[in-house]
């Protein structure tokens, strides 16, 4: 873990899923509606879930979260399959959170503070690029 606790720059919704998802996999993009990109990967002993922030835009573009571009933003335990829980930070603040990964290419973040004040976001797995030679 880098010097930020675990963390994300929005929150996000818990969603309950009948049939289980492919794993996350290490190394892969994800954006928000807002145009937010994150990377998640497996992280710890491989059951953790960790996510870096790599470009906050839209309604997530401020101070707080800006100061959270290029550093890790979340660390989150699993808790059953494709879902982890963990902290999240938002506007630097830290919340709670719950990660799930509702669709092979679709994860669902709810970040709460204060137990009531809660916001949702989703994501959505980027195409892989090949860098060029």
């Amino acid at each position: 873990m880098t010097n930020a606790r675990p963390s994300c720059s929005f929150c996000l919704h818990f969603a309950f899923v009948s049939r289980p998802c492919p794993r996350i996999h290490a190394e892969r993009h994800w954006r928000d509606s807002f145009g937010t990109t994150t990377e998640f990967s497996l992280c710890g002993e491989g059951t953790q879930l960790c996510a870096t922030l790599l470009e906050v835009q839209g309604e997530s573009r401020t101070e707080g979260n800006l100061a959270f571009v290029n550093k890790q933003i979340m660390q989150a335990d699993q808790t059953a399959a494709n879902e982890w829980k963990g902290t999240v930070m938002f506007d630097g603040s830290e919340a709670e959170s719950t990660i799930t990964q509702v669709a092979a290419d679709t994860i669902e973040i709810e970040g709460c503070r204060v137990v009531v004040l809660c916001q949702t976001l989703s994501f959505s797995r980027l195409p892989d690029v090949t860098p060029a030679s």
